[in-house]
């Protein structure tokens, strides 16, 4: 036990208070990790994003009004995280085929992907207007892709991961896989996250108003978001 001491220098006492250094016994201080979200009109929250990004949350009609109701503040306040950066373009594409032949090369899933921050834990959210656009499914490529090539999902997809995994080494990875996608959609995405060794979570039983997760199908998701999780520290 530490003690105070005085001591005497000259005519002037002196307290000396006892200092209290950190043992390799004490607990350690661990730094809140940084979410972020690279996603569609699902990630969305007006003033979360760039102030140009279409974004479609809040909506009344899914009954979601707050920041706090979205999956990914809902996942982030569970687990004491803290928000790096929501990237999240309201009808964007992983490829760089938009709705009614546009060209999405201006907010597509491969045209943002310097656009993260500097997050601990990223979260892709996307695939799903792939899907309904139809993008062009292509063949999987995993190597010298064209400009060309990024007009179609499979190799757009495979483009996205690998660079993500080469600009970010140390960034844990999740894709997020839509509900009610076609078949073809989701085995893409399942063969190219298993290509790069990253994490799928394949969500299912999403209550939706107008095609878009209300309140209850944003608890789904984050409630499922945290299973998979949990189930991987076992």
């Amino acid at each position: 036990i530490a003690k105070a001491v005085s001591m005497t220098f000259g005519t002037r006492s002196y307290f000396f208070a006892p200092m209290f250094c950190p043992t390799m016994d004490a607990p350690a201080v661990l730094e809140s990790l940084k979410v972020s979200v690279m996603g569609d009109s699902y990630s969305t929250y007006r003033g979360t994003m760039p102030n140009h990004y279409a974004t479609f949350y809040p909506m009344p009609m899914c009954k979601v009004s707050e920041q706090s109701q979205m999956w990914w503040q809902q996942f982030i306040d569970r687990n004491g995280y803290q928000l790096e950066k929501n990237d999240s373009y309201s009808g964007s594409t992983i490829s760089n085929s938009g709705y009614n032949n546009e060209d999405y090369s201006d907010r597509s899933f491969v045209a943002r992907m310097n656009e993260i921050g500097d997050p601990d834990i990223l979260f892709i959210f996307g695939g799903t207007n792939d899907d309904w656009v139809p993008a062009p499914m292509g063949e999987y490529k995993y190597k010298n892709w064209t400009k060309e090539d990024l007009y179609s999902f499979r190799p757009a997809m495979a483009y996205l991961l690998h660079n993500l995994k080469q600009l970010y080494p140390d960034m844990k990875i999740y894709v997020l896989m839509n509900s009610d996608m076609k078949d073809e959609t989701d085995e893409s995405i399942r063969t190219i996250c298993k290509k790069y060794k990253v994490d799928y979570i394949e969500l299912h039983d999403i209550e939706k108003s107008i095609n878009h997760p209300t309140l209850a199908g944003m608890t789904a998701i984050a409630d499922q978001i945290q299973e998979y999780i949990d189930s991987k520290k076992k």
